[in-house]
């Protein structure tokens, strides 16, 4: 079987590259959208893309719900089935306008790749994720070592990924610059941190607490006095490895370097909670944490779109779609409750919905 066509790699590579270039897509698209590509080809053994026929779309999904994870042996999820087949289909309907396949592939053609209607909602449905509680987090804090630089950079890093609800990528990429702590910001400017969509976001401390806030704060004073980083150096330093007595690799201290990717984060984040006892929750759950300690906080409608900007959302419908689900046990409650309601609705109340009909009709 041949690993590769020559044609399709040429074409591949000019699709990539019109995806990056005239469609604005992040690396970590590119690097999805190629690897569907390239299971599709493993599926036809390469086969010439000019070649196309339904009838590979249709083996194509039935591989995809076959296949098996080789570390796992769990199959694909639905979402990520469908994730990979509209990659390929948007790949297969770019070259039915591509000289040389406008006469070979038709956009209708590229339709046998979709699922079955029931297959794509269940894909789209939106599952619940757990999210962990501000109880749950402080007590992870306090279970968490701290004689050594590293073990109070990694509770300092925790701590800040709550205080900040900044990403994981973003966090990687943080100098000491980019925290103002007498004003109480943190400015991810896109030029320098990795930010989502390069969106620059300038947002407050959020109110999770003195305790949270005052391990910040002493970790960015030792960096500056005890370590005599600048604002140039990372706000949380990838660990200094090197050889001990014995010959063997092993931690050293901090380096001057940021982390490449968020991969030591979610590490720590793993290794921290599953130590408190807890279940492992990821950086990424805290903004779900966030949203929903704004739902109880914010009085009134600007005071959440204040609450939901701080997340970086320009709208505040996504943090209310996006993040501020309610939990089942709290939904039974909230329902519950309603059955003895018997105030009126505050003013403030009134404009809330009022605003959050007009987001949805739009």
């Amino acid at each position: 079987m041949p690993k590769y066509h020559p044609e399709n790699e040429r074409m591949k590579h000019k699709y990539l590259a019109w995806l990056k270039e005239a469609q604005g897509k992040s690396e970590n698209t590119l690097d999805q959208v190629a690897a569907a590509i390239s299971l599709f080809e493993k599926c036809t053994g390469c086969r010439d893309f000019k070649r196309f026929h339904i009838e590979q779309a249709r083996k194509f999904k039935r591989w995809l719900a076959d296949y098996r994870h080789p570390k796992t042996g769990r199959p694909l999820s639905k979402a990520t089935i469908h994730a990979r087949l509209m990659a390929v289909k948007a790949f297969f309907k770019w070259l039915a306008d591509q000289p040389g396949y406008k006469s070979r592939i038709s956009h209708a053609d590229t339709e046998y790749f979709n699922l079955t209607e029931n297959d794509v909602r269940v894909a789209q449905t939106r599952r619940s994720r757990p999210v962990p509680s501000m109880e749950q987090i402080l007590h992870a804090l306090r279970q968490m070592p701290t004689e050594t630089p590293l073990q109070r950079r990694n509770r300092a890093l925790i701590a800040f990924t709550l205080l900040s609800g900044a990403r994981d990528a973003a966090i990687a990429s943080m100098s000491l610059q980019h925290v103002d702590v007498e004003r109480r910001l943190v400015i991810q400017d896109a030029r320098q941190v990795r930010t989502k969509r390069a969106k620059t976001i300038v947002s407050a401390f959020f109110p999770v607490g003195d305790e949270v806030e005052q391990i910040v704060i002493d970790w960015i004073r030792e960096l500056k006095k005890d370590h005599l980083f600048g604002p140039d150096d990372p706000l949380f330093p990838a660990t200094e490895m090197g050889l001990n007595e014995a010959g063997h690799f092993q931690p050293l201290g901090l380096s001057r370097k940021h982390w490449s990717d968020a991969g030591p984060i979610r590490r720590i984040f793993r290794e921290a909670f599953e130590s408190a006892g807890l279940p492992a929750f990821n950086p990424h759950s805290f903004r779900h944490t966030l949203a929903r300690l704004g739902e109880k906080l914010c009085r009134t409608p600007e005071e959440f779109k204040a609450w939901s900007q701080n997340l970086g959302h320009d709208r505040v419908m996504t943090t209310f779609t996006s993040y501020g689900q309610v939990p089942q046990h709290r939904q039974a409650e909230v329902i519950n409750a309603l059955r003895h309601a018997d105030k009126e609705p505050t003013r403030e109340e009134l404009e809330l919905l009022r605003k959050l009909k007009a987001s949805i009709s739009r």
